[in-house]
């Protein structure tokens, strides 16, 4: 495709939402980012709605519209995405959902979704191991697994042993997320509980698969509660993980969406750190650079990230890159923390990524996958800056920052997420593509 390489460089939760007044600034705003901002002035910019009004998105609706699908409709949902990013070997008929392990007070309220944010991933295979191996769902004719990822995360992977194929088409448990066709949303509960699943479809494998969630969280919970790692956080003052929230339920489809090679005709790779997003890679046909989670120095680890997109893209036309750091300390509230490392990666991935890059061959849009404003402590709808840059993008001309107030005044106006592929990858200027 005219011999040119295409960069799309999600920063995770970036945005937040500015004030009226512009005070007091956002993250972004307030942060010193010289490299992007220089990409700002030399391309031109503008603001994406990544799903629609009252929409705050998870993660992968984020990506799979920024890259040009339906996520309600192609969407395997989340929790297959990240059983395959987990290495988990579903076969047809099995069922995988999205798992926290979470802190509940003594009335099955949930306190923390997230169990103060410090459960380890070793914690949580101890977790696992003694969930999985109490088989909680034999007596279903169900093998029910729990397969740890990052820290508080994981996927719970249901094969069906005897009678017949599960059905992903069933409803959360976890209140902190509504679900629409296989994309998931946030939503604001004031005294969260987890919910009882239901079927979303009249089916009998649907109905076994609700029922049978139901039975295992409700068998769950005294393993957890029991447990020595639990009882080791609590005499270290820790919240203890003695709950697990499900949501996204679904199953390998009968028949899969074109993947992206298919769609766009470019050879494809991906950057990622965390399961859902090499899930997603997997799912859509884009070679699979999984570099892990980036620890607790990104001042290290970034420019390794930086180091594997110029490899990708000396190997394939298109390459995509996801990096977490904005959203964690926007999920905690913490706004001081979350310019820190939105600075750091200005610094230490954008810097060494820049770093005698040819802009005549290279087109490049940095943006987000969804708001996540550390005043909202979760996601939110609200439109996330974007910047073009390099190959056939023309400068707007004047001096500009990349924000979210900048952003909003620049030539690409407002655009929805599916936009942005026939926009990066157009001939001329992106300001014009439909």
């Amino acid at each position: 495709m005219n011999g040119r390489r295409y960069a799309l460089i999600i920063l995770d939760g970036l945005a937040d939402a500015p004030t009226p007044s512009g005070a007091p600034p956002t993250p972004l705003e307030s942060a010193r980012t010289p490299n992007l901002d220089r990409l700002a002035a030399e391309g031109e910019t503008g603001l994406l709605t990544i799903i629609g009004p009252g929409v705050a998105p998870e993660s992968d609706a984020g990506v799979l519209a920024l890259l040009g699908y339906d996520p309600a409709k192609d969407s395997p949902g989340r929790g297959v995405l990240e059983a395959l990013g987990a290495e988990v070997p579903l076969a047809p008929g099995d069922v995988a959902l999205r798992l926290n392990f979470a802190t509940a007070d003594g009335a099955g309220e949930i306190v923390d979704s997230r169990v103060g944010r410090n459960l380890s991933t070793r914690e949580a295979a101890e977790l696992a191991r003694s969930v999985t191996a109490a088989d909680l769902l034999a007596p279903e004719g169900i093998r029910a697994e729990v397969r740890p990822t990052v820290g508080h995360r994981g996927v719970l992977w249901l094969h069906p042993v005897e009678g017949g194929r599960l059905s992903g088409a069933i409803s959360n448990a976890d209140p902190f997320y509504e679900r629409v066709g296989g994309m998931g949303h946030a939503r604001r509960v004031e005294h969260p509980r987890p919910r009882p699943v239901v079927p979303e479809a009249a089916t009998p494998e649907a109905e076994r698969t609700a029922a049978a969630v139901n039975l295992f969280l409700e068998r769950a919970r005294p393993v957890l509660a029991a447990h020595g790692v639990n009882a080791r956080r609590a005499l270290a003052g820790r919240r203890i993980a003695n709950d697990l929230l499900l949501r996204s339920a679904g199953g390998i489809p009968d028949r899969a969406p074109p993947t992206f090679p298919e769609r766009y005709h470019l050879s494809a790779a991906a950057v990622t750190e965390m399961p859902v997003e090499r899930g997603i890679a997997r799912f859509f046909g884009l070679a699979d650079r999984f570099v892990g989670p980036m620890g607790p120095d990104p001042a290290a680890a970034l420019p390794e990230r930086a180091r594997a997109t110029r490899d990708a893209l000396a190997e394939s036309a298109f390459v995509y890159v996801h990096l977490k750091g904005p959203d964690e300390p926007g999920h905690d509230g913490d706004a001081e923390r979350k310019r820190a490392i939105i600075e750091e990666l200005d610094r230490s991935f954008f810097g060494p990524f820049l770093a005698g890059l040819d802009r005549t061959t290279l087109r490049l849009a940095v943006t987000a996958d969804h708001a996540t404003p550390a005043a909202r402590k979760g996601h939110s709808d609200d439109p996330v800056p974007l910047l073009l840059w390099g190959a056939g993008v023309p400068s707007e001309g004047r001096q500009g920052a990349f924000s979210e107030r900048s952003c909003a005044g620049g030539h690409l106006g407002m655009r929805s997420a599916r936009e942005l592929m026939p926009i990066l990858l157009a001939p001329g200027d992106p300001a014009t593509a439909e």
